[in-house]
């Protein structure tokens, strides 16, 4: 395990669906400055292998690798966030996972080397990804933000009226818990980070997605978001992210 892989404090696995948990923690941010902030990691199960596909992940301690073991064989890591993935080595190195990115993901130590060309990169991907690509889990399928930079995706799973996992797009996080120190605090406030239902300011300024392509989302059916950033959202997610989706977003373009 390299130091990019510190286990940092977080919650516990939380159920949310039939083969489906959700965790919380810290991430310190790829900058000078010592930014905490929180993030979050899915698991979901195919329940035909019993195989585990990790999305957005995060080191566990002892304990929390002994609760993600009994729920299954951590096979997968799925890459959805272009500012995301630096942990896929943690379950790579300790556990033989199969890496999951997409098309363009690049594996970089610092933030502003991103994008960055994938061969160039720390590591590689075993597998790339696109709209059309087999995944590891089923009934689920990708939508992608062609127009960010890097590229980003939504995960969506039909079942149980629609579940979207996603890395930076779509966040929900009210206010600063406990996994935010007084730098990121201070600094996420300026960005706009802390809002319920909200698209990830951070991305919007960073990757440049297109408006159309964000407001796309609401062509896909969901009930429900697993964010990368923020609490999980269950019930509703549709109707309590539309006020965004359908507002100007500042910093895009058409």
């Amino acid at each position: 395990m390299n130091k990019l892989n510190k286990i940092l404090p977080h919650g516990e696995i939380k159920k949310v669906f039939e083969n489906i948990w959700f965790i919380e923690g810290q991430v310190k941010m790829p900058m000078l400055m010592p930014m905490k902030i929180s993030k979050a990691m899915t698991i979901i199960k195919n329940p035909d292998t019993d195989e585990l596909t990790l999305v957005n992940t995060m080191p566990l301690n002892d304990d929390g690798l002994r609760k993600l073991n009994s729920l299954g064989k951590i096979k997968n890591t799925l890459r959805i966030g272009g500012f995301h993935g630096r942990d896929d080595a943690f379950y790579k190195e300790k556990f033989g996972a199969t890496v999951y990115a997409l098309k363009g993901h690049g594996y970089s130590k610092k933030f502003d080397k991103i994008p960055i060309d994938p061969k160039n990169g720390y590591m590689q991907a075993d597998i790339l990804l696109d709209e059309d690509s087999e995944l590891p889990i089923p009934n689920a399928t990708l939508k992608l933000f062609k127009t960010s930079s890097p590229v980003e995706a939504i995960l969506h799973l039909d079942l149980e009226g629609g579940v979207l996992v996603t890395g930076d797009s779509l966040q929900n996080t009210g206010s600063p818990d406990s996994f935010f120190n007084l730098p990121a605090k201070i600094m996420m406030k300026k960005f706009g980070f802390f809002k319920p239902y909200n698209v990830g300011p951070g991305w919007v300024q960073f990757a440049s997605p297109s408006i159309r392509e964000i407001r796309s989302i609401l062509d896909l059916d969901f009930d429900h978001v697993l964010p990368g950033h923020g609490e999980a959202v269950i019930g509703s997610a549709k109707e309590k992210y539309r006020p965004v989706l359908e507002s100007e977003i500042k910093g895009c373009h058409e």
